[in-house]
């Protein structure tokens, strides 16, 4: 079984019996766009501005999941990259307009994980929510195999 067999089949084993399988797909992307920005708005040591303006500990940790999304699978991390780009492209222009890229960020976190909480609903515990965190970066990829599996696209 290859790396990424084992975290998709990880990661499926949990996600069986959701109970509001459109609410979880909508509440995994708004986890990982508001874990992000809040990574984007942490400060940033001076070598960070220096090396870039847009290196931030948001678009490092993007960076690193984009690396490890290619480690694990090419096709899987092709179809991540508008993703990636679109989260950064979102925090970009958060940074750069009138409202609060903190706020926007926890408020999104939260309404991610109320999405969690009640796609995970019917199992009475909350390990699957605490679960899912810990593995922010695999959901995303596990919808797209998801997808992927319907089209015909192997990964």
């Amino acid at each position: 079984m290859t790396e990424v067999d084992n975290w998709l089949t990880r990661y499926e084993e949990t996600h069986r019996d959701l109970t509001y399988p459109a609410v979880y797909w909508a509440a995994v992307p708004m986890v990982v766009l508001g874990t992000v920005g809040l990574l984007w708005t942490l400060p940033i040591p001076d070598e960070f501005f220096a090396i870039s303006p847009l290196l931030n500990w948001g678009t490092a940790f993007l960076m690193a999941a984009t690396v490890y999304y290619f480690i694990i699978s090419v096709s899987l991390a092709i179809g991540m990259l508008p993703f990636i780009v679109g989260l950064a492209g979102v925090h970009m222009w958060l940074a750069q307009s009138e409202f609060s890229p903190l706020r926007v960020s926890i408020g999104l976190l939260f309404a991610g994980i109320i999405g969690l909480w009640l796609g995970h609903r019917n199992q009475k515990s909350l390990w699957p929510i605490v679960h899912d965190l810990q593995l922010m970066m695999i959901g995303p990829a596990w919808i797209l195999s998801v997808l992927y599996r319907r089209i015909g696209i192997p990964f």
